[in-house]
């Protein structure tokens, strides 16, 4: 393993992503817009699944938001590959950076189910998808404070 994280840290682009003066916080801030975009669009999905913005048409609020958090998602990943990129090796090894990625997995099958569950209507939300909601916000929550934390625990 810690031959292919070498080698990807090896590869052309990342040395270049690196070594880069302007690239590389470029990458560092469009992933923290990724975030809070990612981050706003969910609460306000799991807010309104809780019922805040009753005045607002829940069904195609939902889909706004669901269609941004997706979008929010992949420039994350995208853009969390490339910072990875730089240094795997080490980051692979820290105890915090594996919580977030099993926090990120444990929140996509969230949304998974809740996406089996959610009726798409402005019917109000049944207990599973209640419970649900509040899992997302506690997850999502603490896939941010985690990467937060891998800048201060290396």
């Amino acid at each position: 393993m810690d031959g292919l994280l070498a080698g990807i840290e090896q590869l052309a682009f990342v040395r270049a992503l690196k070594a880069s003066f302007v690239a590389y916080p470029i990458v560092n801030a469009l992933h923290i817009m990724s975030i809070g975009a990612l981050l706003t669009s969910v609460w306000l999905m799991d807010l309104t699944i809780l019922g805040a913005f009753r005045s607002l048409p829940q069904a195609p609020f939902l889909a706004l938001l669901r269609r941004v958090a997706l979008s929010a998602f992949t420039g994350a990943l995208v853009t969390g590959s490339l910072l990875f990129s730089v240094r795997a090796r080490e980051y692979a090894a820290m105890p915090i950076f594996l919580a977030k990625m099993t926090l990120i997995l444990l929140a996509g099958a969230n949304f998974l189910i809740f996406l089996r569950r959610a009726k798409g209507s402005d019917e109000p939300a049944g207990w599973t998808v209640t419970i649900l909601a509040v899992l997302s916000l506690v997850l999502w929550t603490s896939v941010l404070f985690a990467g937060r934390f891998i800048g201060f625990l290396n």
